[in-house]
């Protein structure tokens, strides 16, 4: 499902769960919630986006268990990206507190920004893709280089899909890395 935000203010709805409420109501009221989540992080995004003087169309969808919010279409978003995502990081987490903010509730949305985590999700698989390939052919085990947890997430997905191989995370952040090993 997606949502578009058209500029309005978000109003907080709070539902009550009973034990006897049906499967079907469960599931609406939760992506109900999740929509709501993108609709108030959609407006605090606009609004930043006005003070820092941006350009920028913001779209809402919800996957899975998290609300989706991806800022695309302004020119110098590269900007709101940064370094390897760290400011992107940073937008994210700014974006999520003040979803807690209005909702009481910790948020675990996810923010892109000019499409370039989804560009990265592509990379990551495609580098725990090769990984697994090459342990497989090899039999010894490969670390590779240090990542966010969202990135490992990632490598570790495309690697637990290639049979024969599987992976784990080693070391302390900032430096903690994925190892592909042989199963």
């Amino acid at each position: 499902m997606t949502v578009e935000t058209d500029g309005g203010d978000a109003t907080v709805a709070t539902t009550m769960v009973n034990a006897g409420t049906e499967p079907d109501d469960i599931a609406n009221d939760a992506e109900e919630a999740l929509i709501e989540e993108g609709e108030i992080a959609g407006d605090y995004l606009e609004q930043l986006l006005d003070v820092l003087d941006f350009d920028g169309d913001i779209d809402l969808d919800v996957e899975g268990d998290r609300a989706i919010v991806s800022i695309d279409g302004g020119r110098d978003l590269s900007k709101l990206v940064g370094h390897n995502g760290e400011v992107l990081d940073a937008l994210q987490e700014l974006t999520r507190l003040a979803v807690q903010q209005t909702t009481g509730v910790r948020s675990r949305l996810m923010l892109d920004v000019a499409g370039w985590r989804a560009k990265r999700r592509e990379e990551l698989s495609a580098l725990g893709t090769a990984a697994a390939q090459r342990v497989l052919e090899s039999g010894a085990a490969e670390p590779l280089a240090a990542m966010t947890p969202f990135e490992r997430k990632i490598v570790h997905d495309a690697v637990a899909a290639v049979e024969g191989v599987s992976s784990e995370s080693e070391g302390v952040e900032p430096n903690r890395h994925v190892v592909v090993v042989p199963a």
